[in-house]
């Protein structure tokens, strides 16, 4: 029988943490949207706090498909509001839930019969405009404030329920990347590596995002075919492979390591000193990685082991200027950046979970990345990411 994997206990300590975090913003109650049915960007806040994931597909012509709704109250479980027919029961956390054909019309009736309320609106990042005047319609006498933090806020510190899944995780996402660059040394194509690293990743319970594989002269971007994220070629002998394993690996818990090979043939020198330089990049970086490290101090290790190494801006730095972020259900704060965001005098904290990651071009060489994942304790880091980082 499948049952949920973390105990009631988990989810009361966590709606604890959700009510302390309402009534420090002064809000009566929160609504958390949530979008699913095959997506990962917007599904966390409902999977944290209920075990939610609705997997009916999409929007269309019947309605507001893979939405579903959690409306928080201080001092009262969370009640669901379902997408589907039948919300499972014995997974979902708690004990108040509806099963929905229209999730924004049943949110709807519930705030036209509330008294006035400061209402925060969790999930203004992926509500449509078309729903959300369905719920502004109805609640002309409540106040709304978006609120998009409010739950990944109290989801940054990681249990040690969550920790351990994170190492099942981290174990399910090595061994998936081991056999796909494996696969790449040895010149099978893009499509047969990505298809070994599925094969590990849906045996041991978990999911893919993207298999993002690129090659040769597609090194610039981060996949060669972007529709699938891996294309039907096979390397040529001597081509630069750079290859991510990225998705919710167990328990919608996500990772993300990366690697690049030389596929088919021995590397060459200046391949070797590029992988090398980019793989100590990423190992400086993590050496420093403790309880009250701040981004900053990350970015500076990270600056210094580009401009040592010299080459040019890589396209995927160009893309993304830092050199990680934090992990859960999704990707979270920090951003490990200073020319991103506002997180550079962030502070990392003991069990937390970030990633790490450099990319490094060379002209006349090619583009090269690697991330590591790792939790973060007192003294140091803990490395979920166990595989080689030079093949």
């Amino acid at each position: 029988m499948i049952a949920r994997y973390f105990p009631i206990e988990e989810y009361e300590e966590r709606w604890g943490r959700a009510q302390k975090a309402l009534r420090a913003e002064k809000l009566d109650m929160a609504v958390v949207w949530c979008r699913s049915a095959g997506t990962y960007d917007r599904c966390a806040d409902l999977l944290y706090l209920a075990n939610y994931y609705g997997n009916q597909p999409g929007q269309g012509r019947r309605g507001p498909a893979g939405f579903a709704a959690l409306i928080l109250r201080p001092g009262e479980s969370p009640e669901l509001f379902a997408d589907v027919y039948d919300p499972r029961p014995e997974l979902v956390a708690t004990d108040r839930m509806h099963a929905c054909v229209d999730t924004f019309e049943a949110v709807a009736r519930v705030l036209r019969a509330c008294v006035p309320s400061r209402i925060g609106l969790v999930g203004s990042d992926v509500v449509p405009i078309k729903y959300w005047r369905v719920l502004e319609a109805a609640s002309t006498h409540h106040e709304w404030v978006t609120a998009d933090e409010l739950i990944r806020e109290i989801r940054l510190i990681k249990s040690q329920r969550e920790l351990d899944a994170f190492r099942v995780a981290g174990t399910i996402a090595s061994e998936a990347l081991t056999a796909m660059m494996h696969s790449l040394v040895a010149g099978s194509s893009e499509a047969e590596a990505a298809g070994e690293a599925a094969r590990i990743v849906f045996k041991g319970g978990g999911h893919v995002h993207q298999l993002a594989i690129s090659h040769g002269v597609y090194l610039k971007h981060l996949a060669s075919d972007p529709l699938t994220g891996f294309s039907q070629q096979r390397p040529a002998p001597g081509d630069l492979v750079r290859a991510w394993v990225t998705g919710p690996m167990f328990q919608g818990y996500w990772l993300g390591p990366g690697r690049t090979v030389v596929s088919g043939a021995p590397r060459a020198a200046p391949q070797r000193a590029l992988l090398e330089a980019n793989a100590a990049a990423i190992q400086s970086i993590i050496a420093v990685i403790r309880d009250g490290v701040r981004v900053r101090e990350l970015v500076e290790i990270g600056d210094r082991c580009t401009q040592e190494f010299g080459g040019v801006a890589s396209e995927l730095t160009k893309q993304w200027p830092l050199y990680g972020h934090g992990n859960g259900l999704f990707f979270e704060a920090p951003t490990i950046s200073t020319r991103v965001g506002n997180d550079a005098d962030f502070e990392l904290r003991r069990n937390m979970v970030v990633s790490i990651e450099v990319f490094l071009n060379r002209p006349g060489v090619g583009e090269a990345g690697f991330e590591n994942n790792v939790i973060v304790t007192s003294e140091g880091s803990e490395l979920l990411s166990q595989v080689p980082l030079l093949f």
